[in-house]
């Protein structure tokens, strides 16, 4: 089983936590001056160009603080030009025509352009693992070479790969900040590749990828993978083993979009995660056909239509119903619960319709999934989350043994969580699920399916309830949590009803004696200026 490794030295395992002042203010100048040198290019192709750089920046710090140690080491017989000195510390070894400081000494030049893509194609030519995954498109016509020489000369002034900034995971923070900033910036074209890493986190949190094989099927930047990492390695780091990850995890995803393909691969590189990540449609090119996932994280695109359903009438993963051709929703669910293994478990976003559409026979799709006991938990989050849609989604959790395993036997219940109420507004457009949100709807979760020291679980009126087989069968297997959760419950209003009308009515008089008040010095303005009645 491949293990995810770190690119850092073997003692660097702290769980990365939230930038602190100086590094957001780190990011967000090094955001505004990289977005004022994209003139009139388009975000899309300007984020490949921005982030390539920066990660071969990060290779080439890793690479020259290791360069000098060896030449310090030389009289010991240390070969600072021996490419397995630099990979024996899981550091990539950088041919002389790609490093650094060379690129810097000739940014103003005018054939920078094609130095950089020599520089991609040779880090690619000595190192495997990176072969296809390297931006080449910096010496097209349309990339100004005075712009991309003010783009590296930015990029010079911050460091990324050293073994500072490796332990600080400077890199992983620019690169996530860079990544919703992009979305933002596309809208929704952007969203389609970027879950707000408050949604991937809750998705992580609630179903706990700790160990075994883990699956995207759309997998975009690789955020579900980045955070899975960081999850084990944040509970690693809490249990008092010094940060060391307790247990192995393999990855294995699927990215239709080409270059968003080279963006995950290159996202999981700068952390040192090992993943097979595949190019092509999951529907009608499914590169893991075998694969049966212990875990599966996914944020499918949202109702696409031209998904090809018409060509796959009779596909073997449509168990449950044939999904309608102009809705790829249930193929997805579809294609989830046939990756899953006999003790699997499944946590994704899909629109807020999936929970109770009936068109195109998705009702009995849906219908067919509770019945057959796949449905564990349904979650309404809240509108503005997302960058691709200001509609408010949901997440589906589905787990194949509900039986008993790890926990309680829940068979012939569904719970249902309402979270529309949470979040924070970031600005005056997005939405964040707090910490303490992700801890109380995956406190919740984790109390209702038995969870050792989870607590017992207890329905709150207004947020969750643990509804069973035959209330779900009464509301037509609508799965929309608002319909069970019920109103919040409303705190007793101790004053007696004769005693509030007397002061709420005593108010409405001196609110009415005031607003005659100002009434009369209008109409007394009003005549000085020679316009009374």
């Amino acid at each position: 089983m491949p293990r995810f490794r770190t690119i850092a030295s073997p003692d660097v395992t702290a769980a990365p936590t939230r930038s602190a002042p100086a590094e957001e203010n780190l990011e967000r100048k090094l955001w505004a001056a990289a977005d004022a040198l994209r003139g009139n290019m388009d975000a899309g192709e300007y984020k490949h160009v921005v982030l390539g750089l920066i990660f071969l920046k990060y290779i080439s710090d890793a690479f020259e603080e290791r360069h000098a140690a060896l030449i310090a080491e030389q009289s010991e017989g240390a070969d600072p030009e021996d490419p397995d000195e630099y990979r024996a510390q899981s550091i990539f070894w950088v041919p002389t025509e790609a490093r650094w400081t060379r690129i810097k000494a000739q940014a103003r030049q005018p054939n920078v352009g094609r130095l950089v893509d020599d520089a991609m194609a040779a880090v690619e030519r000595d190192n495997p693992a990176l072969k296809g995954v390297l931006p080449r498109e910096y010496a097209r016509p349309a990339l100004d070479a005075h712009r991309l020489g003010q783009i590296i000369d930015l990029i010079t002034n911050i460091k990324v790969g050293d073994e500072a900034s490796r332990s600080k995971d400077v890199l992983g923070r620019v690169y996530e900040y860079f990544l919703a900033q992009f979305a933002s910036a596309e809208g929704k074209k952007g969203g389609e590749f970027y879950t707000p890493r408050s949604v991937v986190k809750l998705l992580v949190e609630t179903i706990e990828p700790y160990r075994g094989r883990v699956y995207d099927p759309c997998c975009g930047s690789s955020g579900m993978f980045v955070q899975s990492v960081e999850f084990i390695r944040a509970h690693a780091q809490g249990s008092g083993n010094g940060g060391k990850a307790q247990a192995d995890i393999s990855i294995f995803g699927q990215e239709s979009n080409y270059t968003t393909w080279r963006l995950a691969r290159m996202n999981l590189a700068i952390r040192g995660i090992d993943g097979q990540i595949a190019h092509g449609d999951s529907f009608r090119n499914d590169r893991h056909p075998d694969l049966k996932a212990d875990f599966i994280l996914a944020n499918p695109p949202f109702n696409i239509s031209d998904w090809g359903g018409e060509l796959l009438r009779e596909d073997r993963r449509w168990r449950y119903g044939a999904p309608p051709t102009g809705n790829a929703n249930y193929a997805w669910v579809q294609h989830i619960v046939h990756h899953l293994s006999p003790t699997g478990v499944a946590g994704f976003v899909l629109a807020n319709g999936s929970m109770s559409s009936n068109q195109s026979g998705e009702g009995e799709i849906r219908k067919n999934l509770v019945e057959a006991g796949l449905v564990d938990c349904m979650v309404a989050l809240p509108g503005q989350l997302f960058y691709s849609t200001q509609i408010p989604v949901c997440l589906w959790f589905l787990a194949r043994d509900r039986r008993n395993g790890k926990f309680r036997d829940r068979r012939d219940e569904v719970l249902f969580i309402d979270a529309r109420k949470l979040g924070m507004m970031t600005d005056r457009t997005h939405r964040e699920l707090t910490d303490a949100d992700i801890a109380r709807v995956a406190g919740a979760y984790h109390a209702w399916r038995g969870e050792k020291d989870a607590g017992e679980h207890a329905d709150v009126a207004g947020f969750c309830k643990s509804a069973s087989l035959d209330e779900v069968r009464k509301h037509g297997h609508v799965l929309t949590p608002g319909r069970y959760v019920g109103a919040e419950a409303q705190e007793a209003d101790a004053e007696p009803f004769d005693e509030k009308m007397r002061r709420l009515a005593a108010t409405l008089r001196e609110q009415q004696a005031e607003g005659a008040k100002l009434d009369a010095a209008i109409a007394a303005n009003l005549r000085e200026l020679g316009y009374g009645g």
